[in-house]
């Protein structure tokens, strides 16, 4: 019986591992090794490691966990997960069947891209769904921001942080844009493109254009938008978690969740998604977690 299974080796499940390392905790790391951010080329905004690619950070955190003895990493998928009257099992990929007495799950998100050619090929390096990461080496460059129907309205207002020269394409009828809304936008230099979208297009792995419908193209260093859909691991509905109706999971302020005794970490949990606050998540689950442990223990 371990103490702790953790699902998920990004930032979140790597700081949770470490601070329940510390505490002496039995703990399963499990790692499908599939990230989100493994898109990009750098992971920006996380102290002491601003810039750095996000495979060199998870391989740093991995080495400072081997010096816990009580820790365990072990890369593959889990394949399932069920409450027990002692906790929970945990069934891996490969049928391995594992119990813990918490659990955490620290599994991320899956973005939806929208359904645009070339939306795919250039994800994470021209097309950007988090201006906290990516805004500032775009800054004061002509961006477009994507939005169906006018969705999009929000983020164009938020990136004039970054640039000036911002476009909201709304890929047909801007049907969601008020007239105060096209008022606030223009005031803010926001043009509105309603022209269908058929493709974004570059070179040499290079953004560098927004094709419409008509044939014309609209020139643009990176095309920003907000995810329609941030579907999580399959386990947060098999458990019985809660959801937004973001997608996220709704914790408490210590990452607790619906279910007794399972925690949910991270960017599938309900804050702000960046890895510097997912790993503070991590680290805020794991003192839950080894304080109701205390609790039992010395009942």
């Amino acid at each position: 019986m371990r103490d702790v299974i953790i699902v998920g080796g990004g930032p979140a499940g790597l700081s949770a591992a470490l601070i329940l390392g510390r505490c002496r905790r039995r703990v399963l790391l499990v790692d499908a090794g599939h990230p989100r951010n493994a898109v990009t080329g750098h992971m920006n905004g996380f102290l002491s490691r601003d810039g750095c690619p996000p495979g060199t950070l998870r391989e740093i955190a991995g080495g400072e966990l081997d010096r816990y003895e009580t820790v365990e990493r072990r890369a593959g998928d889990v394949a399932d997960a069920a409450r027990v009257a002692d906790g929970f099992e945990v069934v891996l990929a490969d049928g391995t069947r594992e119990r813990t007495r918490r659990l955490i799950l620290a599994t991320g998100l899956r973005t939806e891209l929208p359904p645009v050619e070339g939306f795919a090929e250039f994800w994470g390096h021209g097309v950007h769904h988090c201006p906290y990461c990516d805004g500032f080496e775009n800054r004061d460059r002509p961006l477009v921001v994507y939005g169906r129907g006018g969705c999009g309205k929000g983020l164009a207002l938020e990136m004039t942080a970054w640039s000036r020269d911002l476009t909201l394409c709304t890929d047909g009828p801007a049907e969601a844009l008020s007239e105060d809304d096209r008022a606030r936008l223009s005031r803010q230099g926001i043009r509105i493109e309603e022209r269908p979208v058929t493709r974004v297009e570059g070179e040499d792995g290079r953004l560098e254009r927004v094709r419409f419908g008509d044939g014309d193209a609209l020139a643009c260093a990176a095309v920003f938008f907000t995810p329609a859909e941030c579907v999580p691991s399959p386990l947060v509905a098999r458990l019985g978690c809660d959801l937004t109706e973001k997608g996220t999971v709704p914790t408490s302020d210590y990452e607790k969740t619906n279910v007794p005794g399972l925690f949910v970490a991270g960017d599938a949990s309900r804050r702000v998604q960046l890895a510097v606050v997912a790993a503070a998540e991590g680290a805020m689950a794991a003192f839950a977690v080894n304080t109701e442990l205390l609790r039992e223990d010395t009942a």
